[in-house]
């Protein structure tokens, strides 16, 4: 029984300790960052793309999209998350972190501290974006305003407010790779990288499995509202009848085929992408079509 005990201990230990291991941190290789140089200008393209006002902002609807102070609520099953000031106020915002800080956090959902990020900070789509682009959008926002509302904490129950089990789950969800594969179109390659890389339509637009990753066999197959009320429709599969034409002008009006008007959340996100270049937005809508067609 003595042996028994102490075999078991040691299993005990070993399993924690290779948990402990996988549970770590994983930084981009600083090779990869440390000599980029960030362009604000080309920044300005990588914020609007990647939805950054939509989420920091304040949440009054009239709020200035260039104050990142944060506050907005997220409902979801596994509690309630708040986004946080992500101005350049030194304290409150992240005016003190440096550009591979940054990128860490988006690309990888690592604090300066080293603590993980709840995936609702989308890093899991922000992942496949390119350094650079990265490095640029850092550059931009630091031009922007500061301000010096405090963070508010995130609602949560245990056991998710133990942030070291994410990299338990990012260790099964966090993935580089592109959703829809090729082969494909110069057009649908960009349009392919802006939309998982950057807009992150995949989010929103595909259902989840009980520990919150995306099941990418229904990709933008619609998803239940996680603020319980709706649905989030289906961009692709049966019903879905729009044309290259239908999503571009979508994205740059707000109108739907049948004269829609577009709302809730969505409306920020038009209300960003519509900024884009035309080529952008028709890039766009090639891939949600080939999206959709590979999903048939």
């Amino acid at each position: 029984m003595h042996r028994f005990l102490l075999g078991f201990a040691a299993l005990g230990i070993i399993a924690a300790g290779t948990a402990w291991a996988l549970s770590a941190p994983r930084p981009l290789d600083e090779a990869q960052i440390t000599d980029l140089q960030g362009d604000p200008q080309a920044g300005r393209t990588i914020f609007l793309a990647a939805g950054c006002s939509s989420c920091h902002r304040a949440p009054a609807r009239d709020s200035d999209p260039l104050i990142l102070s944060g506050g907005r609520s997220f409902a979801s099953d596994f509690g309630t998350f708040h986004a946080p000031n992500i101005s350049t106020h030194p304290d409150h915002g992240i005016g003190n972190w440096s550009q591979a800080e940054f990128i860490n956090a988006v690309m990888r959902g690592i604090s300066p501290q080293g603590a993980h990020y709840y995936p609702a900070f989308p890093y899991t789509s922000y992942i496949r974006a390119e350094p650079q682009d990265i490095a640029d959008l850092y550059a931009y926002m630091m031009t922007l305003p500061s301000d010096a509302t405090p963070s508010l904490p995130h609602d949560l129950d245990f056991p998710f407010t133990i942030r070291r089990t994410l990299g338990l789950w990012k260790t099964l969800f966090l993935r580089d790779d592109w959703a829809v594969t090729g082969p494909l179109t110069p057009q649908e390659e960009r349009g392919r990288y802006l939309a998982e890389a950057l807009a992150h339509c995949g989010e929103c637009h595909t259902p989840r499995n009980l520990l919150g990753g995306l099941t990418r066999a229904e990709w933008h197959r619609g998803a239940p509202n996680p603020s319980g009320t709706g649905r989030i429709p289906a961009i692709a599969g049966p019903g879905f009848d729009w044309t290259e034409f239908d999503v571009s002008a979508y994205l740059s009006s707000g109108l739907t085929p049948e004269f829609d008007v577009v709302g809730g959340t969505m409306a920020d996100v038009v209300g960003n992408l519509r900024q884009l270049d035309k080529a952008d937005l028709d890039a766009i809508a090639a891939y949600i079509l080939r999206a959709a067609r590979e999903g048939d």
